[in-house]
């Protein structure tokens, strides 16, 4: 990635004067400084910035640049040289033995590492690049090519905002994940531990999930361990890279097999995000599967000890989300016919004019609170169908189902 910048001025005294005032835009001068971390605010960098930039604001911005540089080659040290060996790989850049390596690594070279790892996001490392550019054509200025203000002004956001500014990352380790799902008491992840997940390398991110998705799908672990690693992937889910749940969803394939998607599966892609990513074709045959199978208990209130678990597991694989076209229509209608109930008012149930499912309607009620716009039109296509009429035999019975719509409507 390469960009010319025209950073030529005429007037120095006026440059010194704009450069000052456009750094202090979002904050004063002293307020970007104080941004650094306390471990360069003692190595006397802002002091050395500060005194030379109203003679020399190209220099300023060059000793600023590379003192970024600097803490961005120990931030890669302290990730980990196994996750920048394996960053190096993958993306082709070069290799990555030892610490030394890291230390013979261009800056170009360094800055694209640092991304790849994770310790830089995209668009900081664009910014970063930029920077670099700039960079090098303050090197090269003489008396007719000199930093511009706005030149001045990127720098310095770049290398104190991206950089300068943000703590070293230590990447939780698999290690800490596996001594916290073998606890026997019940234990959720810290604060600081997802903390630390969210910006971990993406090599890292799949070396714990594919720990926790191994070991939740495993038959020798004891089954608190198994559940425990599920709620631990429910946890890292909304933080966990796409291309990590791509990458997971390769390992769940392969434990799948041709034997097809099982409920184990299903619950654990579904946990890290990875269920839209399994073949589309076995995801048909197992929403086909469990359409059948919730046919089998049925949608009559007399089974309603059966429905919590049902529906709850139908929750716990995204409920429609994922379902096929072809299945979806006569699961939403099993849904609807399970709430809307049937004519009461005899028996226990005298003063009550429909009998349905105290267990399944609530479980309905969710799954369409959370469905996508896609399933909330079918739902009211299925609400026409001649079947879900036939049901409608009396006006309580009429209510439910407009109460039901109202929550899809809404």
């Amino acid at each position: 990635m390469t960009a010319k910048y025209d950073i030529r001025v005429t007037n120095s005294k006026a440059l010194v004067a704009t450069t000052k005032s456009l750094l202090a835009k979002p904050a004063t001068l002293d307020g970007w400084l104080e941004r650094i971390r306390p471990e360069w605010q003692g190595r006397s960098l802002i002091e050395r910035v500060r005194r030379i930039l109203p003679e020399d604001p190209s220099s300023a911005c060059q000793r600023l640049f590379n003192a970024a540089m600097h803490d961005l080659r120990s931030k890669v040290v302290i990730a980990g040289l196994d996750i920048a060996k394996e960053a190096a790989k993958t993306f082709k850049l070069p290799p990555i033995e030892k610490q030394e390596d890291v230390e013979e690594y261009s800056t170009a070279r360094l800055i694209d590492l640092a991304y790849r790892m994770g310790l830089l996001s995209e668009s900081d490392w664009r910014r970063v690049v930029i920077a670099y550019e700039i960079r090098r054509n303050l090197e090269h200025e003489d008396d007719s090519y000199e930093a511009g203000p706005e030149d001045c002004l990127f720098v310095f956001t770049a290398a104190i905002n991206a950089v300068l500014s943000q703590d070293p990352i230590q990447p939780v380790r698999v290690s800490d994940v596996r001594e916290l799902v073998e606890k026997t008491a019940p234990t959720a992840p810290s604060a600081e531990l997802l903390s630390e997940y969210e910006h971990a390398p993406q090599p890292r991110q799949v070396e714990i999930c594919s720990y926790l998705v191994s070991t939740a799908l495993s038959d020798k672990h004891p089954d608190l361990v198994r559940q425990k690693s599920l709620e631990m992937l429910r946890h890292f889910e909304p933080t966990t890279r796409n291309s990590v749940k791509i990458e997971i969803s390769k390992l769940i394939q392969e434990k799948v097999g041709k034997g097809g998607i099982d409920l184990a599966h299903a619950k654990v892609a579904h946990a890290i995000g990875a269920l839209p990513y399994l073949k589309r074709a076995q995801l048909h045959d197992f929403f086909a599967a469990y359409l059948k199978h919730m046919d089998s208990v049925g949608y009559k209130w007399t089974e309603h000890a059966k429905h919590g678990k049902l529906l709850g597991d139908l929750r716990d694989i995204g409920g429609l989300t994922y379902c096929s076209e072809s299945v979806l229509p006569k699961m939403v209608e099993w849904l609807i016919l399970a709430y809307v109930g049937e004519p009461g008012g005899y028996g226990w149930g005298v003063n009550r004019p429909v009998f349905f499912s105290n267990t399944a309607a609530p479980n309905v009620v969710r799954l369409l609170e959370s469905a996508t716009p896609t399933v909330r039109k079918v739902v009211k296509e299925v609400a026409t169908s001649k079947d879900v009429k036939r049901s409608l035999t009396t006006k309580p019975i009429e209510r439910r189902l407009e109460a039901l719509l109202d929550i899809v409507e809404d």
